[in-house]
């Protein structure tokens, strides 16, 4: 846990949110900001500042984020029409708070990255 990261302090329960999903391994909840009718952000417990912090011990943790991001998808009836899976990686990546989360977003036709 990092004592000035914002997620950290909402996993300690510091910060209110909006849960939706968690387990003994991530938490997720509704984003402050959302960019589509469902956007939701997967968090580990674990404090890993960036996608770049990673390591190899870290593989089943981001194999379990995705598939927390798949039931929440599916708890808000995206699984078939579709949503998207975000990871950014520091500033010109889009990455505002830096512990490494998953955002899902759906619920409408999502446009093109370019």
């Amino acid at each position: 846990m990092s004592e000035d990261c914002l997620f950290c302090k909402i996993i300690a329960g510091d910060i209110p949110s909006d849960k939706v999903y968690e387990d003994d391994h991530v938490i997720a909840f509704k984003d402050i900001n959302p960019q589509a009718p469902v956007h939701t952000l997967v968090v580990p417990r674990l404090h890993i500042s960036t996608v770049n912090d990673l390591e190899d011990e870290n593989a089943a943790l981001i194999g379990h984020m995705i598939l927390a991001g798949k039931q929440i998808a599916a708890d808000n009836d995206l699984a078939e029409p579709g949503y998207r899976l975000i990871m950014n990686c520091n500033e010109q990546g889009g990455q505002t708070v830096y512990h490494i989360h998953l955002h899902i977003m759906g619920g409408r036709q999502l446009r093109g990255l370019g």
